[in-house]
């Protein structure tokens, strides 16, 4: 097995809060383009020019090419910094860069493929299989329909899941295949209350071969075997599950953030209608919703760097997160997610009616998260119900994505 020593790597990566406040210095830029976002279906290009420039999609990209190598907290709380101006932005960050990061776990030929002539490469990704591969001489021959897509408008990869299949036809596995945009279309189907900016769309392929050396094993990825002969890099040991999970909480710390200062700016200016109050914030009863707010912002974030933090130090130890830890952390994610969404939403009662006004960024804020929220590897009854059965020693037959 061939492993790379830190000294044929680039070092000079930004720190994570140099990164951070990369993304707080364009927050006025990416809040001034969250409208015009949500009604093209996608991210300014704009802001996503600026994002390239600022070195934010290079979060989970090897150093080997150019990228920063960072880890599950740094992306998070870069994310985050991201969502506090828009949460599309934020969302099409952190799928664009978890892709990244799944990138680097394919071997390195494949990777040369990807980010070999273009270090600039953004991946986009599905890992939902919907799709049908014929094994044939020197990899695989695959057509499908993946949805949904976040970020496909500005990738130039996908990783898309598909059957691994024998000679005779039969799927011994899942996979995961890299795929270039040339060898795809995007079909616009993504219409919807929330995340409209995300450009969530379908991504088709068309009888397009694909090289062994560009899949992946799916079940051997979950166990923490990964194709990727580079075995000393960090990032690419973390935890497969728990990064792909964890990695969707960022935006919603961001919005809940934002939405807490939003309410609070205001709360000296703006009176209670139909009460003896002149501003929210001689109300009592507004004076607790705001704190209750606040904490539970504060438990989500708390929560979310909990596991966070579990991956990064597991990775840098060389270590792969036991099993009840990672069916923690997928709890972990699913209670932060709920938790700011229910912070949002008495924000959103405290502020008033006025909050769903169309000019009033709160709403939009309200219908990014909840859409987020509802993202299949964050809903927290199934974290909660594979979490239990760890801790009771029940067999898990709800999913293998832990």
């Amino acid at each position: 097995m061939t492993t790379l020593q830190t000294s044929d790597r680039a070092t000079d990566a930004p720190t994570k809060d140099e990164l951070v406040q990369r993304a707080r210095d364009l927050g006025p830029l990416l809040a001034d383009n969250a409208a015009k976002g949500e009604s093209d279906g996608r991210v300014a290009q704009e802001s996503i020019n600026a994002l390239t420039e600022a070195g934010l999609f290079k979060l989970a990209v090897p150093k080997r090419y150019g990228g920063y190598e960072t880890n599950m907290r740094t992306l998070m709380e870069v994310t985050a910094a991201i969502g506090e101006a828009d949460g599309g932005t934020a969302w099409v960050a952190t799928i664009l860069n978890g892709t990244a990061w799944l990138t680097g776990l394919f071997s390195q030929r494949a990777q040369d493929d990807v980010f070999g002539s273009d270090p600039d490469a953004r991946v986009c990704g599905v890992i939902t299989p919907s799709s049908q591969a014929t094994k044939v001489d020197g990899g695989y021959r695959v057509s499908g329909r993946w949805f949904f897509a976040s970020g496909s408008s500005h990738a130039t990869w996908a990783v898309v899941a598909i059957p691994v299949t024998n000679a005779e036809g039969e799927t011994v596995d899942g996979g995961m295949a890299l795929v270039p945009a040339t060898d795809y279309r995007i079909e616009k189907t993504w219409y919807v209350a929330g995340m409209k900016s995300t450009g969530s769309n379908c991504i088709v392929v068309e009888d397009v071969f694909v090289p062994s050396h560009r899949v992946m094993s799916v079940s051997q990825a979950i166990q923490g075997t990964y194709a990727t002969e580079l075995t000393d890099e960090t990032m690419y040991r973390s935890s497969f599950v728990p990064f792909l999970t964890l990695n969707m909480v960022g935006p919603q710390l961001g919005m809940g953030r934002a939405a807490l200062r939003m309410v609070t700016e205001k709360a000296s200016k703006k009176s209670i209608s139909y009460t003896h109050f002149d501003t929210q914030a001689d109300s009592v009863a507004f004076q607790l919703a705001i704190a209750k707010a606040a904490t539970k912002l504060d438990t989500a974030m708390l929560h979310a760097y909990r596991g966070a933090d579990d991956v990064d130090n597991a990775a840098a130890d060389g270590s792969y997160l036991d099993y009840t830890t990672r069916a923690r952390v997928r709890a972990d994610t699913g209670k932060a997610v709920e938790t700011v969404v229910e912070a949002i939403n008495d924000l959103l009662f405290a502020s008033g009616a006025g909050s769903f006004a169309e000019n009033n960024p709160l709403q939009r804020i309200w219908r990014d998260s909840s859409t987020g929220a509802r993202h299949a590897h964050v809903i927290p009854d199934i974290g909660y119900e594979v979490y239990g059965k760890a801790l009771l020693g029940v067999d898990n037959t709800v999913t293998d994505l832990v």
